[in-house]
């Protein structure tokens, strides 16, 4: 599904990241958030490549969405809890 993503304990402590870099998509979305573009990124971490960086981005927002659910999940369930 996500060719350019990988999950190693032994990298990053496990978080998600660019396959073969240590660059983490958080890091990669961290970028963007302070105003880099995509050529920038290019720029400054050649060893990305534009694929990579639209799979992190779309990595990100597929797991943005799953934790917004759950998270609205969890909270019907508190309030009928209350």
């Amino acid at each position: 599904m996500f060719a350019h993503i990988a999950h190693d304990p032994e990298i990053l402590s496990g978080k998600p990241h660019i396959a073969g870099t240590r660059l983490s998509i958080e890091f990669i979305l961290e970028l963007f958030a302070s105003g880099a573009t995509k050529n920038d990124t290019l720029k400054a971490y050649p060893q990305l490549t534009g694929e990579a960086i639209e799979e992190a981005l779309r990595y990100a927002a597929q797991f943005s969405e799953i934790t917004e659910r759950v998270l609205n999940k969890n909270a019907d369930l508190y309030k009928r809890l209350s």
